[in-house]
């Protein structure tokens, strides 16, 4: 039997997940990267343990640990008083109670060290200025033409293309977008050193205000600091566009009043980036994951608010997933292998977005609801904080 020759467009975390994912079971990749060249914008991105994990079988826990920070703790804060309200142990913790430890990273490092792990297999060709703009199956395989004037044919297609995906209506029959929240993020990156002592952190940071938060966590072995904002507020430009030019007065005009101590992070920050928060219901069923030899990964098939951090770490469950499920396939068994992944797939990552986006509600809660949360917080602490059905899997 011989492995299968399989379509990954999209070149970002998820689709070099997938590819590398795919091509350690042996199968051969070709990918397809719309930009002239591989990059990846934003900042930080969170990694809890079941994330951790998929990367550690993916083979590259050794430079993810020369890229990562390990915070010590998650501290939650009031937004408007400045003080604690719970905290959870990380470190050593996470790694006592689920094997591996939490980390976090910068994107750019994340995505340059899976570039580097996928052109070291030496079975995926990377196909960049090529976006897919047609796919069609025929005769027991999958054929896909690019802007390039160039066309592929393959067993399986797996879309990888993030939020705004082209691959997805060739799984789901809609032409409904992905909805605006009404959120807003603005997001920032500064060197430890370039701050003062008092704003320097190895913590995640959580400070909870009405209808906002903002988070700051290392990135960059510590040696930098992710700072983001999400507020309930005019979404901010182009929604396609995530990495506009943005500036603290804008951000203030939205969120109004903080505590001393954060606005003195937040005034210390060089400059500011803001995209618009986005995303889908939950899913539903695996028919919306896969269908005959396409399938979807990530933002494609189950964008999701930023509100558990698992927006990365679910496509890279789904690509390890996704390798498992096509793990000594040819090319005639590709629609029952992509319907088993789906079918493995839909529900947890449903769970997630749902949790998302009940996340969201609770962060940003106002009036009684909001003193309560504080009040259960302050009570339970890491009991509540912690998310064994989550870190566990």
């Amino acid at each position: 039997m011989r492995a299968a020759h399989i379509l990954v467009a999209g070149g970002g975390i998820a689709g070099l997940a997938s590819a590398l994912a795919l091509a350690r079971r042996r199968h051969r990749i070709d990918l397809f990267e719309q930009a002239v060249a591989f990059a990846e914008v934003g900042a930080g991105v969170q990694l809890g343990p079941n994330v951790v994990r998929r990367l550690q079988m993916l083979g590259v826990w050794e430079p993810l640990m020369r890229i990562a920070a390990k915070p010590e703790a998650l501290v939650v804060r009031s937004a408007v008083r400045g003080g604690e309200i719970a905290r959870m142990p990380l470190g050593n913790a996470m790694l006592r109670s689920y094997g591996v430890p939490y980390l976090c990273a910068h994107r750019a490092d994340l995505h340059a060290l899976l570039l580097a792990a996928v052109r070291g297999t030496g079975a995926v060709t990377l196909n960049t200025g090529a976006r897919i703009t047609d796919a069609v199956a025929r005769s027991g395989a999958v054929c896909v033409a690019s802007t390039a004037t160039r066309a592929w044919e393959g067993d399986a297609l797996i879309g990888a293309d993030g939020l705004w995906s082209t691959v997805r209506a060739r799984v789901v029959e809609d032409t409904v977008p992905p909805r605006a929240t009404g959120h807003t993020a603005w997001r920032a990156l500064i060197a430890q050193s370039a701050l003062p002592t008092a704003l320097r952190s190895m913590q995640v940071s959580v400070w909870l205000g009405p209808r906002l938060h903002a988070v700051a966590y290392p990135v960059r072995r510590g040696e930098a600091l992710n700072v983001v904002v999400l507020a309930e507020a005019v979404p901010a430009g182009d929604a396609r566009d995530w990495d506009q030019a943005s500036s603290l007065a804008t951000l203030q005009a939205a969120t109004g009043h903080m505590h001393t101590g954060l606005q003195a992070l937040l005034e210390a920050m060089p400059a500011w980036r803001a995209w618009t928060l986005c995303d889908r219901p939950p899913l539903s069923g695996p028919d919306q994951m896969a269908g005959e030899r396409v399938a979807l990964v990530g933002d494609a098939a189950h964008p999701m608010l930023p509100y558990l951090a698992q927006g990365a770490g679910m496509a890279i469950e789904d690509s390890v997933a996704l390798a498992e499920a096509l793990d000594g396939c040819g090319a005639e068994e590709v629609p029952q292998r992509l319907a088993r992944y789906a079918q493995e797939r839909w529900e947890r990552n449903a769970q997630v977005q749902a949790r998302a986006q009940r996340n969201g509600e609770i962060f940003h809660a106002t009036g009684l609801v909001r003193v309560g949360r504080d009040a259960a917080l302050r009570l339970l602490g890491a009991r509540l904080l912690d998310v064994p059905w989550l870190y566990g899997a």
